[in-house]
């Protein structure tokens, strides 16, 4: 019996990989200041960090998180630029 032809599902603006990549963020309230944490996943770690955390390096290749203010008075352009990378242990016991 001959293979039919398979249909992918059309692509739209809301399953692009950046929406995917963005709704692995998730906020948390720390010490009463609202937090964006986001994942980074070991293949995409491709340059050192300091650790605010630890004050060791993040290394490439090292799964991680991003974290940065989400209620900033100075706007999101700010809080954007105040972003740290934290090992992931470090981040959870901070």
């Amino acid at each position: 019996m001959p293979r039919g032809k398979r249909r992918r599902p059309q692509s739209s603006g809301d399953d692009s990989l950046a929406r995917l990549i963005a709704g692995w963020k998730r906020t948390e309230i720390r010490r009463g200041i609202e937090w964006t944490v986001q994942p980074v996943a070991a293949h995409a770690a491709q340059k050192p960090y300091t650790c605010p955390g630890c004050g060791g390096t993040v290394d490439p290749g090292v799964a991680h998180v991003v974290v940065w203010r989400a209620d900033g008075v100075l706007g999101d352009a700010a809080d954007l630029a105040g972003r740290r990378h934290w090992h992931t242990h470090c981040w959870r016991i901070g």
